[in-house]
């Protein structure tokens, strides 16, 4: 059996340098619609941020949505939602909006709930949220992207020059604005999965270009009389095929997840979904693209080849 890689074109030669105008421009597009519906419409909280009621339950046969919703539709609790997940359709996840009068007014309707359910449901999740949790959590989960995004700007800066630092750190800040964009666009439920789903979507499109950096610097030292347009192009081409394989095979896995996973994994799946495209997205056309506009320079001291060696073939 031919192994998977034979089929990844080696050698290619794509000119991502001159696609950079036209990728730019999309990236300011996509940046003004996710700050135009950010600034709007703002982000739909699920109950982690906007508290109220999550009950995870498991029915005696198949579940009758609308036989649920009719009766908790009749308790004037607000906006309810009822949706099944599982496999069996047995399994309902109930959600309901804050309830006015604080704490006591939250437990005051979990209970009307489970009084109307009766007991043949088996309650396997009871989450109650309050307003000031749900202020507490929109703060602690901003503060966890901002401290992680910043720490990684930190660590390229040591590892790489500041170019790659401050370009690096535009990628992921585009990468989380358009994720966000995303979910404010659609009105997708936003809740503490979701910034898990930011925090992984930051890691994984920065491995991506630290990748494609370490090509660019040990090509910087290696090809000194290369133009930088060609060199960047040159390295770019050099790591694709690691690039597509990475994120092809990581695309899958989270397809699966967003397939099989059930409603309550549904916008971490979607997320990571949409941050694996975007997030190699960027690395290509918006991490490195913006060194050429910081001035990127070769160490002089790192000046070790020749133009035999310029000339030489790149080993496979």
């Amino acid at each position: 059996m031919t192994p998977l890689i034979k089929y990844i074109p080696q050698g290619t030669k794509f000119d991502f340098i001159g696609k950079r105008a036209f990728a730019l421009l999309l990236s300011g597009l996509l940046l003004l619609v996710s700050v135009g519906s950010l600034g709007l419409q703002g982000l739909t909280f699920g109950i982690d941020f906007a508290g109220g009621i999550l009950l995870e339950a498991r029915t005696p046969g198949p579940a009758n949505l609308s036989d649920i919703r009719g009766q908790l539709g009749g308790l004037n609790l607000g906006d309810v939602s009822v949706t099944t997940f599982g496999n069996d359709g047995r399994d309902v996840a109930i959600r309901i909006g804050i309830q006015e009068g604080g704490d006591e007014a939250q437990t005051a309707a979990l209970n009307r709930v489970r009084e109307t359910l009766g007991t043949d449901m088996e309650y396997r999740r009871v989450e109650v949220v309050g307003p000031k949790v749900g202020d507490e959590l929109v703060r602690d989960g901003a503060l966890a992207i901002g401290l992680s995004l910043l720490a990684i700007a930190v660590y390229i800066w040591f590892r790489f020059e500041w170019q790659f630092a401050v370009s690096g750190l535009l990628a992921l800040v585009h990468d989380i604005i358009v994720t966000l964009g995303l979910f404010s666009v659609f009105q997708l439920s936003f809740d503490l999965t979701t910034v898990a789903a930011l925090l992984t979507i930051a890691g994984y499109s920065i491995n991506d270009t630290v990748v494609a950096y370490d090509r660019i610097r040990e090509n910087l030292r290696r090809y000194k009389k290369m133009d930088l347009p060609e060199l960047i192009n040159r390295s770019l081409n050099e790591v694709l095929s690691r690039t597509m394989l990475t994120s092809g095979t990581t695309l899958l896995a989270v397809l699966a997840l967003f397939i099989f996973g059930g409603d309550v994994l549904r916008g971490f799946s979607l997320a990571l979904i949409w941050g694996i495209v975007i997030g190699t997205y960027s690395s290509v056309f918006v991490a490195v693209p913006v060194l050429l506009y910081l001035d990127l320079r070769r160490d002089e001291e790192d000046d070790v080849a020749d133009a035999d060696k310029e000339a030489a073939p790149e080993k496979p």
